[in-house]
């Protein structure tokens, strides 16, 4: 359901007059209120009209902890791969548990209780589809499977083809939870632009090959973590998309698809807000006001 704030500006935006309709400038400045009214809230927001080429960039070159927004590259990388037939999807792994830190190559291993995904846990020690593995890793932001595929396409090469689909200044070191490598400031990072340029190339198939970028399309329809831009949109509103959360720190990267209209992209990247609700309530009231002068702007054009 629509919150009241979204709701209120997806109805104004209905029924204004089409001379009122809102120009960029004016939705960077409704953008930037909202964003004012969070203390300390740090927001990087870009938004690409991928019909028309319209785009808002809105610190959108500031660097965030990418949290599990990182599993976006990391699954580009691997159907890249496969495409080169370097992988297989059909191929089955072993499953374990441990994992080598990129300071010191000491062993760590990730605990259930800190994944979203606690279930794949109980297949360590048993051989598992990578299709299973790719699927946990986006709809349910699975660590463990994160881990795992990060050590079969290694992240020196996701964060490789990161910059060449245009994500010049993401970072992709490591998996997660290496806590050497946290302590040493090595964590992957990336900003609004970078995440909003790898939606743009799945969308529009140049991430890898047509059935491979369908194929990435499909798995972040599947997102079963549905709270923050989707939550701001009319319901029933496709959204292809990757959330990623850790302490004060909560990011959406997703592609729309209005019901009437071509698709466009929108990521919202936060940080500094300690109440995850907090930041998910601006982040539904951010998507909302896009979505409404995506609207406007598409209805108004003669």
């Amino acid at each position: 359901m629509l919150r009241s704030f979204a709701t209120a500006l997806f109805l104004l935006a209905l029924a204004a007059p089409d001379g009122t309709a809102q120009t960029l400038d004016s939705l960077r400045a409704r953008l930037a209120a909202r964003i004012d009214e969070v203390p300390g809230a740090v927001v990087g927001i870009s938004y690409l009209d991928l019909a028309s080429g319209d785009s808002l960039h809105l610190n959108a070159d500031h660097s965030f902890h990418a949290a599990s927004t990182m599993k976006v590259p990391v699954m580009i990388e691997f159907f890249r791969q496969a495409d080169r037939s370097a992988r297989s999807l059909n191929e089955e792994i072993l499953l374990v548990n441990q994992f080598k830190s990129i300071v010191d190559s000491s062993p760590y291993s990730l605990s259930e209780s800190d994944d979203s995904d606690s279930l794949l846990y109980r297949l360590v020690g048993q051989r598992v589809p990578v299709l299973d593995l790719l699927d946990r890793m986006i709809t349910r932001s699975s660590n463990l499977a994160t881990n795992v595929l990060i050590g079969m396409v290694d992240a020196t090469l996701a964060n490789a083809t990161a910059h060449a689909l245009g994500a010049a200044n993401m970072k992709v070191l490591r998996g997660v939870e290496d806590t050497k490598a946290y302590e040493r400031g090595l964590s992957n990072s990336t900003t609004a632009r970078d995440l909003a340029a790898l939606m743009s190339a799945i969308e529009r198939g140049r991430a890898a090959s047509p059935a491979s970028t369908q194929a990435m399309r499909e798995l972040l329809l599947r997102q079963e973590f549905n709270g923050e831009i989707p939550a701001g949109l009319p319901p029933g509103t496709r959204v292809a998309h990757k959330t990623g959360f850790i302490t004060a720190v909560l990011h959406d990267a997703a592609i729309v698809y209005p019901a009437n209209g071509t698709p466009y992209v929108l990521v919202v990247l936060t940080s500094g807000i300690p109440d995850r609700q907090v930041a998910r309530t601006m982040m539904q009231d951010v998507s909302g006001m896009v979505y409404a002068h995506r609207l406007r702007t598409t209805t108004s054009k003669p």
